[in-house]
């Protein structure tokens, strides 16, 4: 009885083709529609027991068309089999339950197992090669204490990815509650939200003044914390471009 029917594996399930199982049961005098709409209502649900297929089909001329099938697990193959009442649906329902048996074997379970472990392991060492530059990036600024200003984490943004200026980015922390918006001497500094979360801090600088008087300037850069933050924030926001 091997490959009667073929047989196909996805993840922890088993499928077979409907069409495949209808020419096996001697049905083609019924079209395959015709054969398949008869049966799909008896307790049967898309997507859960079967999928709708497009396929091409190989008439005896050697043209070829566009047809219908359908993916549907074993368990609706084993009671499609059984409804036909037939020698040949019987041979098919024994086929689908020795599939069955076969597939939730201690052996063939464990060896399942294994494998679909070994897919995640395969992905997470995708994800953590993709992350590697972010995580390099992170160690070095945490082991810095150098504060940068808003147009080089800009510049820092866009190797990472992310398409933002100067000037883009200053309007995003502001509307964001980073950076003050109202129009005044503080315009442009934190919030007080920025730095209770440490990611800015403010260096002044004297200036003296031809008439004697010093005018203190006030200067925006942000931290290595923050740098790590900003970085891991429109990473994680999935951005491509800050507006």
């Amino acid at each position: 009885m091997n490959n009667l029917i073929n047989v196909n594996y996805k993840g922890d399930r088993q499928t077979v083709s409907a069409r495949e199982l209808w020419e096996f049961l001697d049905e083609p005098y019924t079209e395959f529609p015709k054969w398949f709409n008869k049966y799909k209502g008896y307790g049967f649900e898309e997507n859960q027991d079967f999928r709708e297929l497009r396929i091409k089909i190989r008439a005896s001329n050697g043209a070829c068309h566009n047809a219908i099938d359908y993916e549907i697990t074993i368990e609706m193959a084993k009671e499609l089999s059984m409804l036909q009442k037939t020698p040949k649906g019987k041979a098919a329902r024994r086929y689908f339950i020795e599939l069955e048996k076969k597939w939730n074997s201690p052996e063939v379970f464990m060896a399942r197992a294994l494998k679909m472990a070994d897919n995640k392991i395969t992905k997470l060492e995708e994800k953590i090669e993709q992350n590697q530059p972010k995580v390099i990036f992170a160690d070095s600024v945490s082991a810095s204490d150098t504060s940068i200003l808003v147009r080089e984490l800009a510049k820092i943004l866009k190797q990472n990815g992310i398409d933002t200026g100067q000037n883009r980015l200053f309007s995003w922390l502001r509307d964001n509650g980073y950076l003050i918006k109202k129009e005044g001497t503080d315009y442009n500094t934190p919030t007080q939200k920025s730095m209770d979360l440490g990611l800015f801090e403010i260096k002044e600088t004297s200036i003296s003044r031809g008439d004697g008087t010093v005018k203190i300037s006030k200067t925006t850069k942000v931290t290595g914390k923050g740098q790590i933050y900003f970085v891991n924030k429109f990473k994680n926001m999935d951005l491509k471009e800050v507006s």
